[in-house]
């Protein structure tokens, strides 16, 4: 399976957010998933990266060409697709992909989750997604998620549409079922 992560590409975070990334990617390789991501060398991207890389795994960067320069991109992959915009990068990840997670971030991974989550809830694609909530990042996020729901924003079955876990393994899992 395809698998696109989304995750902060910052470096000043907390060790256990790495950590969990790392073990993301050599829990995904191991199951002979393949990594599709934004190409970043550095944060969870690079974690997840460095993790597939460990056990071998299949990576796929997609990046806009202006990400092209020393420091940013993951040079190991098994393929690597420039873009001209960051909208075309998240099409072609929309497309190139089985599933899809979204690790720790900022307003980057969050609009890339939302994205993917609204297109689901149109029945634009029928694809898993999945929260890694490590340390219990998107406890707030669930809680407004939640709050939306309770204030008939949206509806209860939206919060289906995704499944949540703090363990990585645990989350592949609800991915693969």
């Amino acid at each position: 399976m395809n698998i696109c992560v989304f995750g902060a590409s910052s470096n000043d975070i907390d060790r256990q957010y790495i950590e969990a990334g790392e073990s993301l990617g050599r829990i995904m390789a191991e199951k002979g998933h393949v990594l599709v991501f934004g190409g970043g060398q550095t944060g969870l991207m690079g974690a997840v990266a460095r993790g597939m890389e460990e056990c071998a795994g299949s990576i796929i960067g997609i990046a806009p060409r202006f990400f092209d320069k020393p420091g940013i991109l993951v040079e190991k992959f098994t393929e690597f697709i420039f873009t001209e915009t960051m909208r075309e990068r998240k099409d072609l990840m929309e497309k190139r992909a089985d599933a899809f997670i979204m690790t720790p971030g900022g307003i980057g991974t969050m609009e890339e989750f939302f994205e993917i989550y609204t297109l689901k809830q149109l029945g634009r694609h029928d694809k898993p997604i999945g929260i890694l909530n490590t340390g219990g990042y998107y406890n707030e996020l669930i809680h407004m998620l939640n709050c939306t729901v309770e204030k008939g924003f949206m509806s209860a079955d939206c919060l289906e549409l995704f499944a949540v876990s703090d363990d990585p393994e645990e989350l592949l899992k609800k991915i693969e079922e």
